[in-house]
């Protein structure tokens, strides 16, 4: 992955395209290089032989090449899990590179057809809150993996968040405590407690940190 990480940003999950995407170009390879073939053999008795094997050499050599830049196209293209964001990464002659937070990201889904049951991949789709709106990835390996991944962190990054928020209110409030009053910072440790543990609702949460702060 050529996308520079974040402080504190670890890779979860690194995915790419199914190999089925190389069976179109490797079809295409063989069918020309075939005909190549076929062309040489053809005008070898030819008095245009010299032109007809300088064409079979070239078209040869230029299907070569265009299989390995497919190899090189997929090898490229990947999508890369963290614990803060959806990475994209596409290009061959140049490096591409988009991203979504993952507290952007409103839902996940994918598709397999019969084929991609059997052999593990499929399309995922990703709607999110940021400018690439909603994004179809197609013939994707593992794809439930992938969906599975950026739901489970996605929790844990709003998770993360929460926390750190209620911490952050805590210490500032905690040098304001007036003597003689409650513990405000034990209060609202308690109150994100109950949170994180689904006793009580992020409603109940922020009406009772409003009123923990008021009092």
């Amino acid at each position: 992955m050529k996308t520079q990480l974040k402080k504190n940003e670890k890779v979860i999950l690194t995915i790419r395209k199914h190999w089925f995407v190389l069976l179109k170009p490797i079809l295409w390879t063989v069918i020309l290089l075939i005909i190549a073939i076929a062309v040489a053999v053809a005008g070898s008795d030819t008095e245009f032989e010299n032109f007809f094997l300088i064409g079979a050499g070239l078209t040869t050599v230029l299907t070569i090449l265009w299989f390995i830049y497919k190899i090189i196209d997929r090898n490229n293209n990947l999508w890369a899990v963290t614990n803060l964001r959806i990475i994209d990464e596409y290009g061959v002659f140049t490096n591409n590179s988009k991203e979504t937070p993952l507290d952007k990201i409103n839902n996940v889904t994918y598709r397999q057809p019969l084929l991609g049951r059997m052999f593990n991949y499929g399309n995922v789709q990703i709607q999110s809150a940021a400018e690439s709106g909603s994004t179809t990835h197609k013939m994707i390996e593992r794809p439930k993996v992938l969906k599975d991944t950026i739901t489970q962190h996605q929790e844990r990054y709003k998770q993360e968040q929460i926390k750190e928020q209620a911490q952050s209110l805590a210490n500032a409030v905690d040098r304001q405590k007036p003597s003689g009053g409650i513990d405000i910072s034990e209060e609202l440790t308690k109150l994100h407690s109950l949170k994180e543990k689904g006793i009580i609702t992020e409603d109940d949460f922020q009406k009772g940190k409003d009123k923990i702060l008021n009092n």
